[in-house]
């Protein structure tokens, strides 16, 4: 036999002719991407020169590439290491040349993530990417749709400290803990989120502790100029709450299962069980980012520690979900 074999390398850049869906991914996310506005927003906070004085930072734009992959791929720092070695698509994203370029290592990738950590910088990602969209027309509108989703905490005390994040808290959903761990406690954050009735995208998102009622950020989750916003029945009594005062929204929230079960079979009762059916059906456009968020994107469980650091991440994460729902309007306007 004669020739030259051909390498894994070699193969993929001139013998592979199909897309993979990583690589049309990712060709989608480098179009829909503000990646100006955002490396202007985090240069200012960037080094310019090495602390130590020995080689120089890697590029803003490189960095920033990585730390999308870790939240597109749910990849730990060492994880997004090995990837950009062993995986050509992802390297030739961030931008990186395999045998002329140095790849980050697992702390250069952690330092960077500390840098948007220290400087608030997950909700200013989020503020920009909103910004973007509203300037392509998807403005948010007259509807909002409040929701909230659960997020598990490693519940395991193998650590330097020897204890559970003691930020993260367990909690109930129906009659169920959520996320039982082997001790059998519920364990973990709730991530709330306000979203547009009409574009479903999310315009507000607060990170709490997972025993946090969804009552007490709801007001957060509201951008003020809402005619009319819905909720589950976990919002009952959201006009009661004293931050509600004077908001002339109409406030469409769920009957509790248990009441609308016992609606009667009368034409009053299946009335109102239509008016039930509507407002779920409204409802139902708020579960498309978190499905995106826990599915799309795999962030079902968190490794970070702490509510701020995991609330930089979920600021992210919003701003990635939003331009993946929104792609489709992106690619056509570009």
């Amino acid at each position: 036999m004669g020739g030259k074999q051909l390498g894994f390398l070699d193969y993929e850049l001139t013998t592979a002719k199909k897309q993979t869906k990583r690589e049309k991914f990712l060709s989608e996310m480098e179009v829909v991407v503000p990646w100006q506005a955002l490396i202007d927003l985090i240069e200012p906070h960037y080094p310019k020169t090495s602390k130590k004085g020995g080689r120089p930072p890697y590029p803003l734009a490189t960095m920033l590439r990585i730390h999308l992959l870790q939240q597109w791929y749910s990849l730990s720092d060492p994880a997004m290491e090995e990837a950009l070695i062993e995986v050509p698509t992802m390297r030739r994203f961030a931008g990186i040349e395999l045998i002329s370029d140095r790849i980050p290592d697992e702390t250069t990738i952690l330092t960077f993530r500390h840098l948007l950590e220290k400087h608030d910088l997950g909700q200013q990602i989020f503020e920009t990417v909103k910004a973007h969209l509203s300037t392509r027309g998807m403005t948010m509108r007259q509807g909002t749709i409040v929701d909230a989703t659960l997020i598990a905490a490693p519940s395991s005390t193998k650590n330097k400290e020897g204890k559970r994040d003691p930020e993260m808290h367990q909690t109930k959903k129906g009659n169920q803990w959520y996320h039982r761990c082997a001790e059998g406690c519920a364990y973990g954050m709730k991530v709330h989120i306000g979203v547009d009735k009409d574009s479903g995208l999310i315009h507000s998102v607060v990170a709490t502790a997972a025993n946090v009622h969804d009552l007490t950020p709801a007001a957060e989750l509201l951008h003020g100029d809402e005619e009319v916003v819905y909720g589950d029945a976990g919002y009952q009594g959201i006009t009661k709450r004293p931050e509600m005062a004077g908001h002339s929204a109409v406030f469409r929230v769920a009957m509790r299962p248990g009441k609308r079960r016992a609606l009667p079979d009368t034409p009053e009762g299946r009335l109102e069980d239509l008016i039930e059916a509507a407002k779920a059906h409204v409802r139902a456009k708020v579960e498309h980012p978190f499905r995106v968020i826990k599915q799309q994107f795999g962030f079902q469980k968190t490794r970070l520690r702490g509510l701020a650091k995991n609330r930089c991440k979920i600021n992210v994460m919003a701003a990635l979900t939003n331009l993946f729902l929104a792609r489709g309007h992106l690619l056509a306007a570009a």
